[in-house]
């Protein structure tokens, strides 16, 4: 069947999530799909921040931390993220990034779970998650090791040494989904506990962590959730383990009574203890924002207009690129997807460059993959058609091979 654009026009006109896009600044003549790194600016952030930084800060100063309730931040915010993870709002808590969340709630797991010590991750893991895992290994002196394996034998690879099984829901690179549910309860069933991380699925998809028993989880509040560049991450800790999770980063926001200015070190209640210094209200400021632009939207809505966008891109690039020499990267089947889909070609920089010249951004990961994320908040149906018309034309006239888009940046 032929998709036209007035098709997909008229997709865009029946959307019940249309109206969220003008929630955000989308620059004129842009085409973003790359949401899946970096979310789109807010139209509310910018007076946001310029109201902390006038009148909290200039004026109030000191005293917002009290009146403005900056230090009730981490635990509002977590507030806001938990329904979005299916998750009670005492079980989430915002703070650090996730690289440090990670190694905390890694750290604690190992606590909890002794005397195993064996890390259970998948080879394909996210390169930044299997490097804090490292170097926890390496910091701990070989007491705790690392067990790297196939994603089709991490079921099998379950044993009575393992503490700890530490993933990452969605696939950065091909966009596949684990098997959240299924996963946690054979942790489980081998004595092990599970940690995910949330970054390429928090606020592209409905999750439902304490519905399937999830342990403890992390992701990034810049991506889906729109807190921008470098904005902190959050943490969740089911509530069960909570009295006995004793984290290793023991600053003294983590601390029972933080301005008691005590000697020794007592971990505060619930998820509190999760926080180690002071929190970044500026970043916090602008991640709320973020936040916001969830309210009213349904998550089943959300993620039916993620899998219709992936399936659409997928269904033109076959109808329009099919002797461009693209592979399919990414599940055919939407179920298995997250919100992007993954192309593999051998000039896949190149081309990527030349769409981003074309006003389609997108993003390119080593060595070989196109990818192209779709924020269903902000994302049209017509954006699509428009972002493989052009892709075409870029296969067809072999624009790629300009010199200007061989040469890589730093950042791709």
């Amino acid at each position: 069947m032929t998709i036209a654009y007035a098709d997909c026009s008229a997709m865009d006109a029946s959307d019940p999530l249309a109206p969220a896009r003008e929630r955000f600044v989308i620059p004129h003549g842009v085409i973003y799909l790359d949401g899946n790194s970096l979310g789109a600016l807010p139209r509310s952030t910018p007076a946001r921040l310029l109201r902390v930084m006038e009148k909290e800060w200039g004026e109030d100063l000191v005293r917002s931390w009290n009146t403005n309730d900056w230090i009730g931040m981490p635990a509002r915010l977590g507030a806001r993220i938990a329904p979005l993870i299916g998750a009670a709002a005492d079980e989430v808590i915002v703070a650090d990034s996730t690289s440090v969340n990670l190694f905390k709630l890694a750290a604690a797991a190992l606590g909890l779970n002794a005397p195993r010590r064996v890390i259970l991750t998948e080879r394909d893991n996210f390169p930044t998650d299997l490097y804090v895992l490292q170097g926890l290994e390496e910091l701990l002196g070989g007491a705790v090791t690392m067990r790297m394996v196939a994603r089709g034998e991490l079921e099998s690879a379950l044993d009575e040494d393992v503490a700890l099984l530490a993933l990452t829901h969605v696939d950065f690179r091909t966009g596949e989904i684990h098997a959240m549910k299924r996963l946690t309860a054979a942790a489980h069933a081998s004595g092990a506990l599970g940690l995910w991380d949330l970054s390429h699925s928090a606020g592209a998809m409905a999750l439902h962590l304490d519905a399937d028993d999830v342990d403890l989880a992390t992701g990034c509040g810049y991506k889906y959730l729109n807190g921008g560049p470098g904005a902190p991450a959050f943490l969740f800790v089911a509530r069960r383990l909570q009295g006995q999770l004793r984290q290793p980063l023991s600053g003294w926001m983590g601390h029972a009574a933080p301005f008691e200015f005590a000697a020794q070190y007592r971990p505060a209640e619930g998820m509190r203890r999760t926080l180690c210094g002071t929190p970044p209200v500026l970043s916090m400021a602008a991640l709320e924002e973020g936040l916001r632009s969830f309210d009213g939207i349904d998550m089943g809505a959300l993620r039916a207009k993620s899998r219709a966008l992936g399936d659409l891109f997928l269904d033109l690039v076959e109808a329009r690129c099919a002797d461009a020499g693209f592979e399919m990267a990414c599940p055919r089947d939407s179920a298995r997807r997250g919100s992007q889909v993954s192309l593999r070609h051998p000039q896949g920089y190149a081309i990527m460059q030349a769409l981003i010249a074309q006003g389609v951004i997108g993003d390119f990961r080593a060595p070989d993959i196109l990818r192209f994320g779709f924020a269903p908040l902000y994302t049209r149906y017509v954006d699509v058609w428009n972002a493989v018309d052009r892709l075409a034309v870029i296969m067809s006239e072999e624009s790629w091979r300009d010199a200007r888009f061989q040469a890589r940046a730093v950042v791709t």
